[in-house]
């Protein structure tokens, strides 16, 4: 337990607020746990988040789970030296928390204890998977393989493909999508195709196109050519075509987000020129 006391300047103050000023290394929206679980008390009562503190109160803070280490979980690797780790990500594994309260295991926490010199929770992160992808993704195990690596994303020079399940059938079945992408102001956790946004380039092939329960299914290959967030199923839905199962640009009817990341090619810090792959999940084969 932790106890403060408000102060005059903190009066009037929420208390989700309040205490996401005593921990600054968190964030507001991941300390929403400890008010979730009641762990928050002001003078003796569990408090909500919009209460208003007010002076001489104490705020009584159970750090339990903000002190606890993440599950550990077990992960495929694809590749392991002394510099790096390549793991075919599962769907549903994070590959980094949000902010420093872990709740559960990710693929920053996996490879932790493998990581020198390097520290926070995304230590040893090189480029990231959302959640519901799947597929390969490589960390760094030092600071000067993640600086190598990170240069070669952000200088294109690191080659990615993915398979996508998509919708419908495409036409032409092999093109181009350029256009930029910003984040969207009326969901922040989204994006949106805008004008203004930061350049944004995927190459598309279809690999065949089946019907699946009276639907029409395209199995496509995409080789981004830039990095944004969300970028190959913004573009896939902004040309008709969303991947399956994706809840936020198309819809959710699948059991999961069909995307894979299918094989990175990247230079190691030994200079050996390496293709990283992994196998089509279960899924992808069953459909």
């Amino acid at each position: 337990m932790q106890e403060f006391t408000v102060d005059q300047g903190s009066v009037g103050v929420r208390a989700d607020k309040f205490v996401a000023a005593q921990y600054p290394q968190f964030t507001r929206s991941a300390l929403e746990a400890l008010f979730d679980q009641s762990l928050v008390k002001v003078n003796d009562k569990t408090a909500k988040p919009a209460h208003k503190v007010k002076s001489g109160d104490r705020v009584i803070v159970d750090e339990t789970l903000i002190k606890l280490d993440p599950p550990k979980i077990d992960l495929p690797i694809i590749y392991e030296d002394e510099n790096v780790v390549v793991i075919d990500k599962p769907p549903g594994v994070l590959t980094h928390s949000k902010g420093a309260l872990n709740l559960e295991g990710t693929v920053a926490s996996f490879v932790r204890p493998k990581v020198k010199e390097l520290e926070g929770n995304r230590a040893g992160i090189v480029h990231r998977l959302d959640r519901a992808t799947s597929g390969v993704i490589i960390t760094a195990k030092n600071p000067q393989t993640l600086s190598k690596l990170q240069k070669q994303f952000s200088n294109r020079k690191a080659k990615k493909v993915y398979l996508a399940l998509v919708e419908g059938s495409l036409d032409p079945p092999e093109a181009i999508i350029d256009v930029p992408i910003a984040r969207n102001p009326a969901r922040p956790q989204t994006f949106k195709v805008s004008s203004s946004g930061k350049p944004a380039i995927t190459q598309y092939k279809v690999l065949k196109t089946f019907a699946d329960k009276d639907k029409t299914y395209s199995l496509v290959e995409l080789k981004p050519q830039t990095g944004r967030t969300h970028q190959l199923r913004l573009h896939m839905a902004y040309i008709g075509h969303p991947i399956a199962g994706d809840p936020i640009y198309g819809h959710s009817n699948d059991d999961r987000l069909m995307l894979h990341a299918s094989s990175l090619e990247i230079t190691l810090p030994t200079s050996e020129r390496k293709v990283f792959e992994a196998k089509l999940p279960k899924e992808f084969r069953d459909v």
